[in-house]
């Protein structure tokens, strides 16, 4: 069978480097300040879409929404075996919160349409909420199967996987469209050089565009297989729920930013023997760290 899978990644600030510049005044985070990564789990959604795709035949689009250089994610991804990248990027996108987000997504999904599946990494590193995919199953009416290690079956109109839980593991099945939340249980493979080669060349119109060149150039791109699609807010949002999407639709606020600064007040020396480690343990009990 052939089955068409939605993936949703996102680029984000490596959150290994934050700085005292990682917040703006108005609580949203500044991606200027730190370098962007792909988001680590949903390098394992793209993953076990592509282990899909070869398994059934498959065609894997992947999507991301924010900022122009977000197309860098597009480029990675292709380079691992997608088959085709869109780029939503819009002013009209921005600040938004994970209810926007989500609302923006399920549009997108909307507009690629007849999909069988969407996968999600089960959540960003930048926001750690989990709260994306879940929302998007939801604005779409789709049954979901969150935190998947591994798909066993997809096909005749349903699909088996196992999910992870408190001290185990179990297996759903779920009729189809459906939508996932991928869990890191995976290995995701590297960036084939063949494709690395080719698709660091490809690109959105916008790029195109910056570097001066024009329609034709745009069009001669897409006949290479080069181009990589870009879509105003407006051409996946109908006008009407435009008050739905990025700051204007999102809810959340923050009311305050604290900069938290641990320093060391006081230390104590444990030898590393039986004796002194029998030592701490008294000591936690005696003052009810520990017991």
């Amino acid at each position: 069978m052939a089955c068409k899978i939605i993936v949703f990644v996102k680029q984000v600030p490596d959150t290994k480097n934050v700085t005292g510049q990682a917040m703006k005044e108005d609580g949203t985070v500044n991606r200027a300040a730190l370098p962007a990564i792909f988001n680590p789990e949903d390098l394992n959604a793209l993953e076990l879409a592509l282990q899909l795709k070869e398994r059934y035949n498959g065609y894997v689009v992947v999507a991301t929404m924010g900022l122009p250089s977000a197309a860098g994610v597009l480029r990675s991804a292709l380079s691992r075996g997608a088959d085709e990248a869109i780029l939503l990027t819009d002013r009209a996108l921005g600040g938004a919160d994970t209810l926007a987000t989500s609302f923006a997504l399920s549009r997108c999904a909307k507009k690629i349409g007849n999909f069988d599946l969407i996968l999600c990494g089960r959540q960003a590193i930048d926001g750690d909420t989990a709260q994306v995919g879940p929302q998007i199953a939801e604005k779409l009416a789709l049954p979901q199967i969150s935190y998947v290690e591994e798909v066993l079956e997809l096909g005749d109109g349903k699909i088996r996987a196992k999910r992870a839980i408190e001290g185990g593991y179990e297996i759903l099945e779920s009729p189809t469209p459906a939508l996932l939340t991928v869990i890191d249980s995976n290995d995701p493979r590297p960036q084939h050089a063949r494709l690395l080669m080719k698709f660091k060349r490809a690109k959105t119109p916008s790029e195109i565009k910056a570097e001066g060149g024009d329609d034709a150039a745009i069009e001669a791109a897409k006949a290479k297989g080069l181009l990589i699609g870009e879509w105003a807010a407006a051409d996946f949002i109908p006008a009407d729920e435009m008050d739905r999407v990025g700051k204007k639709g999102s809810p959340t606020n923050v009311k305050q930013i604290q900069s938290v600064i641990l320093t060391a007040k006081d230390y104590k020396k444990v030898e590393p023997t039986a004796d002194g480690v029998a030592g701490l343990i008294h000591e936690l009990i005696a003052d009810h760290t520990l017991g």
